[in-house]
């Protein structure tokens, strides 16, 4: 079929008094077309209408594409088996063209940004080999969108402090922050809201201003708008990762700190230019890191367990073994734990980034070789070391058979010092000592009847003399 250009061609030649053999011969066309073309009066090319041999199965194509569940291959079997006499590939054109389960495709938008207006961030789940394991990872990124300069870590897990500690390195690796920050409908950032009604969160609105830019959201579905960030996702899962084997987290970061400078230095087809290059015009209008930055930790209470150790984020941590009982602040940070008690820094530990739980102990932390075995004695002890100092040899030999410290045995010795008096109650002990008897039920029924034989003695009643005949005799006086 003859294109619009020729027979506009064949018209105009026409005009100017050629005929059908004098045209078909300069423009290599038949003259039979010419003289069609001729005929139709007209350079618009006419549609071919062809009926769809689908088209009378209309309402059955409908019916079964929504009991079939969408599954273009289960309708064309039902079809037929109910005697239809098309193709697969005919039924599946139909679709298309009827727009039977195909949405019609939107145009996608075109944005344009000036140097240091706009960065777009974003987080996607991949699978790392970490430690030789197959790990799921977390991957944070963030582009420029004008120079289109890429920036990303690896989390074991994401969460609002995960996010304050990315962006404020990445800042670090750019050198400054554009002025509005683009993402998803993200928890981790909106408060409420979606799109250019997101409320952010406070402590990500503090966030943002300490830094000098403002966080934005996009509307629900519009992912075109953040195709910045969306774009280098596939590259990362299927460039970087590929094949890449990583100690820890910590060696993950690092190879993709050096990852993005080999590519942030590559020229980009899609952009026509490399991205460093860009970047130094880009810089010069950036935000400025601020000069001094609050550290960023979390905060934790935590009491010292008797191992010496704190838990913060699954991970144990050692602390001076005097300490323990005690409750100390964790504050969890990007490479460090620190832990305080109250003002004074006790601990600081290199941050574990690991999903497997594991502990970190100082040997200055723990005590000198059988120090931990010299016990303070205990309040009860110490009462009756002052009340009563010939008790020690005792109740040395009767903690030696009490469980733990004592507590309870030297509790009951310590009230029956304080209520019974003093003498029988040590001759009661020294009598308990030279046989070895150190069961206080037994101790305290000897003091009894120390006490009860000297200090409980009643008066004696003799009974009046009787006769023979029964009768009582008086006393004489």
């Amino acid at each position: 079929m003859l294109d619009q250009g020729v027979r506009t061609a064949i018209l105009k030649l026409h005009e100017a008094g050629r005929g059908s053999r004098a045209i078909a011969k300069a423009l290599g066309v038949s003259r039979n077309a010419v003289k069609a073309v001729l005929a139709a009066g007209s350079a618009e090319v006419p549609r071919i209408v062809r009926p769809a041999l689908a088209e009378p199965h209309r309402e059955e194509i409908l019916a079964l594409y929504e009991s079939c569940k969408g599954n273009l291959i289960r309708v064309h079997e039902e079809l037929t088996a109910q005697g239809a006499k098309l193709s697969y590939q005919a039924l599946t054109a139909f679709c298309r063209s009827a727009g039977i389960g195909h949405e019609p495709k939107k145009p996608a938008g075109t944005y344009h940004f000036d140097p240091g207006q706009e960065m777009q961030h974003d987080t996607s789940p991949h699978k790392a080999d970490i430690d030789g394991v197959q790990r799921p990872v977390q991957t944070a990124s963030l582009v420029f969108c004008y120079s289109r300069m890429l920036y990303f870590q690896h989390y074991p897990a994401w969460n609002r402090f995960q996010l304050k500690l990315f962006l404020d390195e990445a800042f670090e690796y750019f050198g400054g922050q554009c002025g509005r920050c683009m993402l998803d409908n993200s928890s981790v950032v909106v408060l409420r809201g979606t799109g250019k009604d997101m409320v952010p969160v406070p402590e990500m609105a503090a966030f943002a201003e300490r830094y000098g830019f403002e966080f934005k959201a996009h509307a629900l579905g519009d992912a075109n708008r953040s195709a910045r960030v969306e774009r280098p996702f596939d590259f990362i899962e299927n460039n970087f990762l590929a094949g890449r084997k990583f100690n820890d987290f910590a060696d993950a970061n690092i190879q993709a700190r050096t990852w993005c400078d080999k590519q942030n230095a590559t020229f980009k087809r899609h952009i026509q230019a490399v991205p460093r290059d860009l970047f130094a015009v880009e810089k010069s209008v950036l935000k400025p890191v601020p000069l001094w930055r609050p550290p960023l930790y979390l905060l934790h209470q935590r009491i010292v367990d008797n191992e010496g150790l704190v838990s913060v984020s699954t991970q144990r941590y050692s602390v001076p073994w005097k300490l323990m009982g005690r409750r100390v602040e964790a504050r969890e940070g990007r490479d460090k734990v620190e832990i305080y008690d109250g003002a004074r820094m006790v601990a600081s530990h290199a941050r574990l980034v690991s999903d497997q739980r594991q502990r970190v102990i100082l040997p200055e932390h723990r005590p000198p070789r059988g120090e931990m075995t010299k016990q303070t004695p205990s309040a009860q002890e110490q009462a009756l070391l002052k009340l009563c100092p010939e008790l020690a040899d005792y109740i040395t030999q009767l903690k030696k058979r009490a469980g733990g410290r004592g507590t309870l045995i030297l509790r009951r010795l310590l009230r029956m010092l304080t209520d019974y008096p003093r003498e029988p109650f040590l001759c009661a002990v020294k009598t308990a000592q030279e046989f070895g008897l150190y069961d206080l039920e037994r101790l305290e029924r000897m003091v009894l009847r120390a006490i009860a034989k000297d200090y409980f003695i009643l008066p004696r009643l003799d009974r009046p003399r009787r006769n023979e005949d029964g009768s009582e005799e008086a006393d004489d006086e």
